[in-house]
């Protein structure tokens, strides 16, 4: 009888159609990290690694919008509030052996200053106070932030913002946000973004900002 061998080809050759996932179980952590230097930096995909399980996927249109105007509004109400902050974008983030993430988006709040002369995260580098997921290609998987230890997540899916925070190394959801207080930002993000669907980014941000303006927060 002919043994198979296992056909194996690179990563990079995966031809992966916008919108699309896939999955891989059984990863050790020495692959991940081969996997992470064969893609590069300079991708479009997102790749998550949690429990030897790694998922990589291509945005939808879909999926950029809403991540960009939540972005946009996270600064405007820093802006309002008064906070400085680093943004770090989809930078990787890891904790070794364990998990690795890459947010659409997210922010140095408490631990800016710290953060402002970083071109790469160093090994004692905290995560970020504040990490943003569209959950439109897949659904996030909350352990691997968990793993990290990022204080506030902030999930859209479907129209509905959830915000999560960590307490005692475990997710709870929150109909507030701390960085925010008394800011109804379930409500008006994802009215927000709905009306950006209906006029246009711009347009719904210009909305946005002159209604946070005159807003007793």
């Amino acid at each position: 009888m002919t043994a198979v061998s296992p056909v194996v080809k690179p990563v990079s050759q995966m031809r992966l159609s916008p919108g699309s996932a896939v999955t891989i179980q059984d990863v050790t952590w020495e692959e991940f990290e081969s996997i992470l230097l064969e893609l590069g930096e300079k991708r479009s995909l997102r790749v998550a690694y949690s429990k030897c399980t790694l998922e990589i996927m291509v945005p939808l249109p879909e999926h950029e919008k809403p991540k960009d105007l939540i972005s946009d509004i996270v600064k405007i109400l820093l802006k309002k509030t008064g906070q400085k902050y680093e943004p770090f974008g989809s930078t990787t983030f890891k904790r070794l052996n364990t998990a690795g993430v890459e947010p659409d988006a997210c922010f140095y709040i408490e631990n800016y200053q710290r953060m402002i002369t970083r071109r790469r995260l160093e090994p004692d580098d905290p995560p970020p106070d504040l990490a943003i997921e569209m959950d439109v290609t897949s659904k996030t998987t909350l352990n691997a932030y968990e793993a990290i230890a990022v204080p506030q997540l902030w999930i859209y899916d479907n129209g509905n913002l959830s915000i999560y925070l960590l307490r005692d190394g475990n997710y709870i959801k929150s109909d507030m946000s701390p960085t925010f207080p008394n800011i109804p930002l379930t409500q008006i993000i994802p009215a927000t973004i709905e009306r950006a669907w209906q006029v246009g980014s711009v347009q719904a941000l210009e909305e946005f900002e002159g209604a946070i303006a005159v807003a007793n927060f």
